[in-house]
């Protein structure tokens, strides 16, 4: 009976060490498994920060691009001034200007808008002045007349 019951010990001590090491081996994976999703939330999480940085900075990018084309090439009126009657110079039609032409030295003479704050329009960027063209005004280049933007309809 003496060897039976420590026959029974051995093997209750064998099996609970077996149960406590296949625990603490389930433990450690358990424990490793959790240090890797923790791992990879964190990465994840830089990752998405740097896509949120990257869309900021695109967007900023983008509205200094749109404050830097504060005239745009084109634009329609959106209000209507009237400011006499206009006359060609001599020997000339009206015509559609458009962004990137040269305006030549005559339309350039008599028809410049210097009060353009009158019509609503923004003081142009130093070498620049606006040109009257029949109903349009177009922001020109004083030295050598190249269009950067036509703004259609602006007078009656």
């Amino acid at each position: 009976m003496n060897k039976f019951a420590t026959a029974a010990l051995a093997a209750v001590i064998a099996t609970g060490s077996i149960g406590i090491a296949s625990a603490a081996d389930a433990q450690s994976r358990h424990d490793r498994n959790d240090r890797h999703e923790q791992r990879q939330d964190r990465r994840d999480d830089r990752r998405d920060d740097r896509q949120e940085w990257r869309q900021d900075n695109r967007d900023d990018r983008r509205e200094y691009r749109q404050d830097v084309r504060a005239y745009d090439r084109y634009q329609r009126s959106e209000r209507r001034y009237n400011a006499g009657r206009y006359a060609p110079p001599r020997g000339y039609q009206v015509r559609q200007w458009s962004y990137g032409q040269r305006m030549p030295s005559y339309y350039q003479q008599g028809y410049v808008v210097n009060d353009y704050n009158r019509y609503g329009l923004r003081a142009p960027p130093r070498g620049y002045h606006y040109v009257r063209s029949g109903n349009d005004v177009v922001l020109a280049a004083v030295a050598g007349g190249l269009i950067t933007a036509v703004i259609a309809g602006l007078f009656n």
